[in-house]
């Protein structure tokens, strides 16, 4: 990295899923497994949360998106853990010569209730990134695709600081 090299970056990530038919789907979200809710339609366990992340921090840094690291049409990662994905974009991150200073995200959703669980949301999140990251959920208000129940959205932000040299 060059002297002349900017010491912070943001990056920006978004992900959006719809329910799944196949009642047999898990939704999981930031980690979490939600009993009793329909699942999401992905190639990974889609998890919105994770996905919209790993791409904040993946653009923050320069180095693509989740789609260029683990595309969908690689069935190496059919089913995939995507806090598994998550941890692998944190690590080409510092790699890279970057530290995680924080995450924050919002969540698009009309249910499930993100409040009972977001603390351990944001600490299971928190632990595979190695910095804080904040959750947040925001209703559609029946507006749209999200509002009318047919999927989740979320938003995320990454700040990232250039780690000494």
């Amino acid at each position: 990295m060059s002297a002349l090299a900017p010491r912070l970056r943001i990056g920006q990530g978004f992900d959006v899923h719809p329910f799944s038919p196949d009642p047999s789907r898990p939704l999981v979200l930031g980690g979490i497994v939600f009993d009793g809710h329909a699942g999401l339609v992905g190639h990974s366990d889609a998890d919105a949360v994770a996905h919209a992340i790993t791409d904040a921090l993946l653009g923050a840094a320069g180095l693509g998106d989740i789609g260029h690291h683990f595309p969908d049409t690689d069935p190496t990662w059919k089913g995939a853990d995507s806090l598994s994905l998550l941890a692998a974009a944190s690590a080409l991150v510092r790699a890279d010569g970057w530290s995680i200073a924080n995450v924050d995200c919002t969540v698009v959703l009309e249910a499930p209730k993100l409040a009972p669980v977001r603390e351990a949301m944001q600490d299971r999140l928190g632990a595979v990134v190695g910095a804080p990251v904040s959750v947040k959920a925001k209703r559609a208000e029946k507006l749209g695709a999200i509002g009318r129940s047919e999927g989740i959205a979320c938003f995320a932000v990454a700040l990232l600081v250039a780690e000494a040299t």
